[in-house]
């Protein structure tokens, strides 16, 4: 595709794991569609390419982050950074997607025009300058997260004269070589550092304000890399993928259902690696498994830091920064030379693009989601917002496969726009759209997009049922209204047949 072209079938926004996903998609079963991906950074790879802090790895499996159609290959099945993006490097070469990416496009607005049955696109370049770009559809693979500025606690570091990090814009050339390092926070991002800077720094200490419920599991998955040895790469893949999707599923649904065995089995992991005599009040949280997502320790690495004496957890609340370190409220001094604030990411809708209809203003909040991929009566928009139980390329892979199948039932009846269609006067109950006590997940609720109790206008956590759902039921169901250029006006009720 010439960079000179200006309209396309498809705009994907975004060159991570969701936009690389949907180009191959669409690559394989909607190749006659053009499309191009509009990528604000100037490498391919999203949260893979953005985040360089030392021991970036992936808190899922590489079975269930990879792709349904590209097997993992390597012997870890918890990847690390680079692993993950030489596998998104692949497909985009192997598939011909790199030369569909327009690298330091950044989507500024998109306007919806039913004349033509087109979004109609603003884009920044690197140079500051606007260009315009239309498509039919706008595929958003921007992720969940504000790329320019994390969560801010708003902590006054007053006579702290070290360095403060946050893991969002790691410094390339940071060496913490024999230093006293202070990790904030006890999430996912925590657990990775805490282990990784251990080996060249004096004392890493993950001061938490409130503990984590941790799991161990080897980053290795032996029956994976025993299976690769005796069946077909494809075969093998696709066996572990699927043992691990239902292992996910058991292991939410336990943690659900029986709280306290769940609590029990991982304070017992905990106790292997640690001793049996271990105080584990620095892993006992005030809510059960899974209220937050589990953080996953590789191979024990946390715990063998902790027991190496190289790092410590720190539960307390803090007082104040101070020359040399980190006051808590009940007097603790923790020395530090380096404070990383690990404080979690702010949650951004739809890549945080000024949409608008005809000229008007959308806000997503006031919208359904529609099969956790689309909007009640926004046309030719479709989203992905990953899986908070689960890997977040499951829904990436089926939110794909959709649109792809919806692009083609198109084709084969000669319309230009399919919108999910909600009458004014709907009855539908609200649900809470996500049911986890998360900091940047409540955070963030405000912005969200409804979800509603029942199917189809809701975004679920229950991917095997989803899965299913979205390959078998008609994509002519009665909700999708499908219709022709100029035949859109803001009535949700019209209809191709009433346009004809």
């Amino acid at each position: 595709m010439s960079d000179r072209a200006t309209d396309f079938d498809v705009l994907i926004v975004g060159a991570g794991i969701s936009g690389i996903g949907m180009a191959a998609h669409m690559t394989a079963k909607s190749p006659n569609r053009s499309y191009a991906i509009l990528e604000r950074r100037e490498n391919l790879g999203g949260t893979w390419d953005l985040f360089r802090y030392p021991g970036i790895r992936s808190d899922s499996d590489m079975h269930t982050l990879g792709f349904d159609f590209e097997p993992w290959k390597h012997e870890k099945s918890i990847a690390d950074g680079p692993a993950i993006l030489d596998y998104l490097e692949k497909i985009a070469d192997e598939r011909g997607i790199r030369k569909h990416i327009r690298f330091g496009h950044k989507v500024i607005a998109a306007d919806w025009r039913g004349a033509d049955a087109r979004w109609h696109v603003t884009v920044e370049g690197e140079d500051g300058e606007r260009k315009h770009l239309t498509a039919n559809w706008l595929y958003l693979g921007s992720g969940y997260y504000d790329y320019d500025e994390p969560y801010d606690p708003g902590f006054d570091f007053g006579e702290f004269e070290g360095q403060v990090i946050h893991p969002q814009f790691w410094p390339e050339d940071l060496d913490y070589t024999g230093k006293q390092v202070v990790v904030i926070g006890s999430g996912a991002t925590a657990v990775t550092i805490v282990p990784s800077m251990a080996d060249k720094a004096a004392k890493v200490t993950m001061l938490q304000r409130t503990p984590t419920w941790m799991f161990s599991r080897p980053a290795k998955d032996a029956l994976a890399n025993f299976l690769r040895k005796v069946l077909p790469e494809e075969t093998a893949y696709r066996i572990t993928r699927w043992k691990n999707i239902k292992m996910q599923d058991f292991s939410f649904k336990m943690a659900r259902n029986k709280p306290q065995k769940v609590k029990d089995g991982l304070h017992k992991r905990i106790r292997k690696s640690m001793g049996k005599d271990y105080d584990l009040t620095p892993f006992t949280p005030p809510y059960d498994p899974w209220d937050q997502r589990l953080c996953l320790v590789p191979d024990d690495d946390l715990f063998e830091a902790l027991k190496s004496g190289k790092a410590d957890v720190v539960t307390g609340h803090i007082k104040a920064f101070e020359k040399g370190g980190v006051r808590l409220q009940d007097d603790t001094f923790l020395p530090a030379d380096i404070v990383v604030t690990a404080t979690g990411l702010k949650l951004a809708v739809a890549g945080k693009i000024d949409l608008s209809l005809e000229g008007e203003k959308v806000d997503l909040a006031d919208h359904f989601y529609y099969k956790g991929c689309m909007f009640s009566n926004v046309p030719n928009l479709a989203v992905v917002f990953g899986y908070l139980n689960a890997s977040w390329t499951l829904r990436a892979d089926i939110n794909s496969d959709y649109i792809c199948r919806v692009l083609n039932e198109m084709d084969a009846v000669g319309v230009d726009v399919a919108v999910p269609v909600l009458p004014e006067n709907h009855d539908l109950e609200e649900d809470d759209i996500f049911d986890f006590s998360s900091g940047y997940i409540q955070r963030g609720k405000a912005i969200m997009p409804k979800n509603a109790v029942g199917y189809p206008w809701r975004l679920n956590q229950e991917y095997v049922q989803d899965r299913k759902r979205m390959r078998e039921e008609p994509i002519d169901d009665g909700i999708l209204a499908f219709r022709r250029k100029g035949a859109n006006s803001k009535s949700p009720d019209e209809t191709l047949e009433a346009a004809e």
